[in-house]
């Protein structure tokens, strides 16, 4: 256990921040996987649209420093591919 008031305070906020982090990694997996529901769907407008709703939610997180800003480009940049790469 820590004993300086300074180590206890960086534990509360650790714990505070570990909790946030954890919601926001949650938050941008459920954007994936709705986009991911509308590709295997094969409706190309409905993967459009949950494309377009993820997109920002997605770079958020990166911004906030979830993932690297390089592997959520990637990781939009396959969707994009794969959608526009469904029957029209």
């Amino acid at each position: 256990m820590a004993h300086h008031k300074s180590a206890q305070k960086r534990i509360r906020q650790t714990v505070r921040r570990s909790a946030v982090n954890t919601a926001r990694v949650g938050r941008v997996r459920t954007f994936i996987k709705k986009v991911e529901m509308a590709i295997a769907g094969g409706d190309r407008a409905k993967a459009q649209d949950a494309l377009r709703q993820a997109e920002p939610e997605m770079m958020r997180g990166a911004h906030k420093g979830i993932v690297k800003k390089n592997t959520m480009s990637r990781r939009i940049s396959r969707l994009s591919k794969r959608i526009n790469g469904m029957p029209a």
